[in-house]
């Protein structure tokens, strides 16, 4: 065993000076095991999604109590779920994962205030905020509170209602999770009457839509894939640094060289891991 992890990482005579695991051939087979192992996960993941799939806890009613706290701290009063902009952000959320697109405007040219006014709310102000790929009420709402343009229709005091919706479907060919927050102010008329009534009015309570998406699977998709590629691109790395660290050491001659290259695009790539890991907003 020893000799053979020696042959795959150390370059000597036997691997012509070059670490086996950087040699073209292997380089191929872990691009065609990576491929194989992708389609694998889609299927596993497909066929069972409790065993393998995408796990999540976000639920309307966290969104709401981590929003009203972003608007304590500054002194902004709370929001307050409201029953029709909660159908717009299902009915907006519908509607990405009908027509397949990741924007506000739909690709049929309804705009966010298409879903709103057809809700039935008639507002003086309204906005709306979009994410994707979250897994976490609390990382969602960082996100927003982190973009200067989402952070101010949090924290607008011009809105007084909100609605959320948390789906799971297919986006851009991609299982994922989908939040909408549509935010909002009603045009509420001033109505007096000619009569003062000594009786109190009594107000029903809303009915509150609440909404949410409780996933564990056994297996965490998103944390498998990302472990996959990170130990190959680690593994990778290891090797280039050691392959050339033995080189300069021993002042070997060679045509194959750059590692320092190599090891940069590598590095890339871990980032890019880490950025596709994390959700999206808009």
């Amino acid at each position: 065993m020893k000799e053979f992890l020696s042959h795959l990482f150390i370059p000597k005579e036997s691997n012509n000076h070059r670490a086996k695991v950087l040699h073209h051939t292997n380089l191929f087979l872990s691009i065609v095991f990576l491929v194989l192992a992708s389609f694998f996960i889609q299927a596993v993941k497909t066929k069972f999604p409790s065993v393998l799939g995408i796990q999540a806890d976000i639920s309307s009613e966290q969104l709401l109590f981590l929003t009203n706290k972003e608007r304590q701290n500054i002194g902004v009063g709370s929001l307050v779920i409201n029953d029709k902009l909660s159908q717009a952000a299902s009915a907006k959320a519908q509607d990405m994962f009908e027509y397949n697109y990741w924007a506000h405007n739909s690709p049929t040219g309804k705009t966010p205030w298409v879903f709103i006014r057809n809700s039935g709310y008639r507002y003086v102000y309204a906005g709306e905020n979009l994410a994707r790929g979250f897994t976490r009420a609390e990382d969602a709402i960082k996100a927003w509170m982190e973009s200067p343009d989402h952070r101010s229709n949090m924290l607008s005091s011009n809105y007084k209602d909100v609605g959320f919706a948390v789906r799971v479907g297919q986006l851009n060919g991609e299982e994922t999770v989908l939040i909408v927050e549509e935010l909002g102010n009603l045009n509420l008329p001033i109505v007096r009457s000619r009569v003062e009534s000594s009786k109190p009015v009594v107000q029903s309570a809303p009915h509150i839509s609440v909404q949410a998406v409780h996933r564990q699977p056994l297996i965490n998709i998103q944390s498998l894939s990302s472990n996959i590629y990170i130990v190959f691109v680690v593994v990778f790395i290891f090797a280039l640094l050691l392959d050339m660290i033995i080189i300069e050491k021993k002042k070997i001659m060679r045509f194959v060289g750059h590692n320092i290259d190599h090891i940069l695009y590598l590095l890339l790539i871990l980032v890019l891991i880490g950025i596709w890991g994390k959700g999206v907003i808009i």
